[in-house]
């Protein structure tokens, strides 16, 4: 007398692999491929009298099951990197997106039965009320309010206006970038140091000089002073730097 056997759906060869290794609790980056091999022949065997289109998938999967079980009883060819090949790898990595896609199903389907516990209603609001516009008339607004009450409801909106108002950037001017160029600058500073031998830093502004004139010009001495144009000298700290022209 036959013994009966209840074997679960599964969906495919590579769900019938993820379902033995979880079975037996191993890793699936190194797994034990004699023993899963044995275990998906005995789930091939018992579902011998399936369909044949179904089943073709899953011999298809136990062929390349007994290839890599042959393989892994040679000796593994090497990389170029002198490390050797596993036959398993190409295996691990589809049961790897396999298992991914599988767990994204699942998403979308929990997202699916949670989306049809909603319910919407379609608008009921009648034409005549839907289309309805009132349009305000001036002398409607206006009437019974004196010109001291839009005094007080003009001064109220000009003190939230000004709450609103940042302090300190309302007091701000038009901004205008100043181009200075290194170059020229290079340039006025070498012609000067030519004429006058000998001069101070602040001799270089005539009038007033704005913070990136000064920094530009510090710059420029800077560059002179490492070609050798120009040589420097300060006493004491914060003293006016002195600066005398080298050679011709």
């Amino acid at each position: 007398m036959a013994i009966p056997v209840k074997l679960p759906v599964f969906e495919g060869p590579l769900d019938l692999l993820l379902h033995l290794i979880d079975k037996n609790k191993v890793d699936i980056y190194d797994i034990p491929i004699v023993q899963i091999t044995d275990q998906y022949m005995d789930y091939i065997r018992q579902m011998g009298r399936e369909d044949l289109g179904v089943m073709s998938e899953f011999m298809v999967m136990a062929a390349t099951l007994m290839d890599i079980k042959c393989k892994m009883l040679l000796p593994a060819p090497e990389k170029e990197d002198g490390q050797e090949e596993d036959p398993r790898a190409d295996l691990v990595e589809r049961l790897l997106e396999y298992k991914m896609y599988k767990y994204m199903s699942y998403e979308l389907k929990e997202r699916m039965d949670s989306a049809g516990k909603h319910f919407y209603k379609e608008p009921t609001v009648p034409a005549e009320v839907a289309g309805y516009r009132y349009v305000p008339q001036p002398s409607e607004l206006l009437s019974g309010i004196t010109l001291s009450q839009l005094n007080r409801l003009f001064c109220a909106v000009m003190r939230r206006r000004e709450d609103k108002m940042d302090p300190v950037r309302s007091k701000f001017g038009r901004i205008e970038r100043e181009e200075v160029s290194l170059p020229d600058k290079l340039s006025y500073v070498r012609e000067y140091a030519r004429a006058h031998r000998r001069f101070s830093f602040f001799s270089l502004f005539r009038g007033h000089a704005s913070r990136m004139q000064v920094v530009v010009t510090f710059l420029a001495i800077l560059e002179l002073m490492k070609t050798g144009d120009i040589a420097i000298s300060q006493e004491h700290t914060f003293d006016d730097i002195q600066i005398e022209a080298v050679g011709s």
